[in-house]
């Protein structure tokens, strides 16, 4: 009789462990979760400034307009130095010679001579001296200036900030996500940082820094991090 009973008997084991399959799979399933964007900034107060200052001369000869912008260029430099501006913070960024023409109507253009130009970036670490550096080396021979901006010298501790920011904005958004939705907030399972951190000029507030008045007013540096919170 064992005989005939086993084929009855191994459809029954397999349905057994068929039925019991599901249940593993769910103890297994994927954890239920919420993921959120945090944002957070910081503003405060630049403490340098860059600017492009540049010499442009024109000659009637290549020669001649190279050497007028030499000539331009070296009392602004030693300006720049007397003003206790660092080399390391002076640095060449273009120079150019070409040559000049004028184009009567009906005529092949005729020249005129040539115009030679040189551009220096200098960052000033004290923003408080921009507006007299500025006035000094327009007095001794800077004719274009351009490309002012902002910064700080050291950033990272304001970078830190906002990133704490931002993740306590994460936080307070998931919990509010998870209270609407009647489920407990549990732990953080991943976190990672996207973009939005490049510093950013806000509300200027126009200061007396010299000769010249200046606008330096704030900097707001700013952060962002998506967040994934289990829900308990």
């Amino acid at each position: 009789m064992t005989p005939n009973l086993r084929p009855f008997l191994a459809p029954a084991l397999a349905l057994g462990l068929a039925i019991g399959l599901p249940a593993a799979a769910m103890a297994d399933g994927p954890v239920r979760s919420v993921t959120v964007t945090g944002e957070g900034s910081v503003s405060l107060e630049p403490d340098m400034a860059t600017v492009t200052i540049g010499v442009r001369h024109e000659g009637p000869t290549a020669r001649e307009a190279l050497d007028l912008m030499s000539a331009g260029l070296g009392p602004v430099l030693a300006q720049l130095a007397a003003a206790g501006v660092a080399d390391s913070d002076v640095q060449t960024r273009g120079l150019s010679l070409e040559a000049s023409y004028i184009h009567p109507e009906g005529k092949p253009p005729q020249l005129t001579g040539y115009a030679a130009r040189s551009t220096v970036v200098v960052r000033l670490r004290d923003i408080t001296l921009v507006g007299a550096v500025l006035d000094a080396v327009v007095s001794e021979g800077a004719n274009q200036i351009s490309g002012i901006s902002f910064g700080l010298s050291d950033p990272s501790a304001a970078m830190d900030e906002a990133r704490r920011a931002a993740v306590a904005d994460a936080r307070a958004r998931a919990g509010l996500y998870a209270g609407a939705a009647g489920v407990e907030l549990g732990e953080v399972l991943t976190i990672s940082e996207s973009g939005g951190m490049a510093p950013m000029p806000v509300a200027y507030a126009m200061r007396d820094a010299g000769s010249v008045p200046i606008a330096a007013g704030e900097i707001e540096i700013s952060a962002s991090v998506t967040v994934v919170y289990a829900l308990d």
